[in-house]
């Protein structure tokens, strides 16, 4: 199966437009895994128009009026995939109680993605390989972190402080996942 992953649009905001090459990756993918900031309604109704299946959340750039979800997941050929943001470390929020969670630094993005990921598959009973996916920072990333495989597709329009417009495809079968980085 094929499964498009984007973040981080910030239409209007930053971006005018999903770049048309992006829209038909959207478009063609079985599966459509976002990461947040959508940027306004539209910019999420645009997504959905274009996905079979949309699994996605808010982020910390999206209006409140998005009706998303802070974590949410999916399975898909095999594989298990959590989406989060990644601006906050919920589990380290709860538990810990060191600096509220709050991700500073690439380091905390990784312990964010993953500690999400583990925690929404042990509540889910989520039995597969375990995908984290997660955007925040604008810059791509594909990492396994420990035991979880951490994705971030950067930003879909190029919104600062990305260079690029980037998103990610993978190829998921029997519970392996191959990634293409894609530029526009």
């Amino acid at each position: 199966m094929q499964v498009a992953i984007l973040s981080d649009m910030h239409v209007p905001g930053q971006a005018d437009a999903l770049p048309d090459a992006f829209a038909e990756r959207v478009a063609d993918a079985d599966h459509v895994v976002h990461a947040g900031d959508f940027g306004s309604l539209d910019a999420l109704a645009r997504v959905r128009s274009l996905a079979d299946e949309l699994t996605a959340v808010y982020g910390n750039a999206d209006p409140a009026e998005v009706p998303l979800p802070a974590v949410a997941s999916t399975a898909v050929g095999g594989v298990a995939f959590v989406v989060s943001h990644g601006e906050v470390n919920p589990v380290e929020r709860a538990v810990v109680h060191r600096a509220e969670g709050i991700v500073k630094h690439r380091d905390d993005w990784l312990d964010a993605v993953a500690d999400v990921a583990r925690t929404r598959a042990a509540v889910a009973d989520l039995d597969a390989p375990l995908v984290g996916v997660a955007g925040h920072s604008h810059e791509v990333e594909d990492e396994v972190h420990e035991g979880v495989r951490v994705l971030n597709p950067g930003s879909a329009t190029a919104a600062g402080p990305a260079e690029r417009a980037t998103m990610m495809t993978a190829e998921v079968a029997d519970g392996e996942v191959d990634v293409t980085v894609h530029e526009a």
